[in-house]
């Protein structure tokens, strides 16, 4: 649009300068009175609802605030009662370590003593029945000799012998045998 046309929609009056700028004087007096109304029924009704909305959002971040740093804290709380826990644990571990491998050394010793002491058992046993065997044999045996030798005399003389008086030489002959054995440390000497 152009100045004239400008011009004939005021209504003819011509207008200078910063003038073509400036609204009428009741525009601006109807503009302040509808302005003041409504800075009024803002200030009354709007400004204090956005007010307390602001208050209410602020309360809640400072609860939030407040409850993340209870959070916080009990979380710190917790992870040092685990730590806590953590090295009991660990050192509790290292208390049943130590008593197992007691135990361990001690079931060892225990079996050990009772190995030993089944082998001294079985050991004495053993020689218990060698001596009781070789008692047998020397008995088995002092009878076989003196009944060959017996036998070998008879045979030599061409005469039965009185077996009374035979076999109490056979047993005093056997009887010298074995003491002079025990005297040796070698046993009986035979040749």
């Amino acid at each position: 649009m152009d100045v004239t046309a400008l011009r004939a929609a005021e209504g003819g009056q011509d207008v200078e300068g910063t003038a073509v700028l400036l609204p009428a004087s009741y525009d601006i007096l109807w503009s302040s009175v509808v302005f003041v109304v409504l800075f009024l029924l803002f200030w009354r009704f709007v400004l204090p609802a956005l007010q307390r909305i602001l208050d209410e959002r602020s309360e809640g971040i400072e609860r939030k605030l407040e409850q993340a740093e209870a959070d916080r804290a009990e979380a710190q709380a917790l992870l040092e009662r685990y730590r806590e826990q953590l090295a009991e644990a660990r050192s509790e571990a290292a208390r049943i370590r130590a008593e197992a491998q007691a135990d361990r050394q001690s079931i060892v010793a225990e079996a050990r003593t009772e190995a030993e002491r089944a082998a001294s058992v079985v050991t004495e046993r053993a020689q218990i029945q060698l001596a009781g065997e070789a008692a047998a044999v020397r008995a088995t045996l002092s009878r076989d000799v003196g009944r060959l030798a017996t036998d070998l005399a008879e045979r030599i003389i061409g005469e039965s012998l009185d077996p009374q008086r035979t076999s109490a030489t056979v047993d005093r002959f056997i009887a010298d045998l074995e003491a002079a054995g025990a005297g040796s440390p070698d046993g009986p000497v035979t040749r």
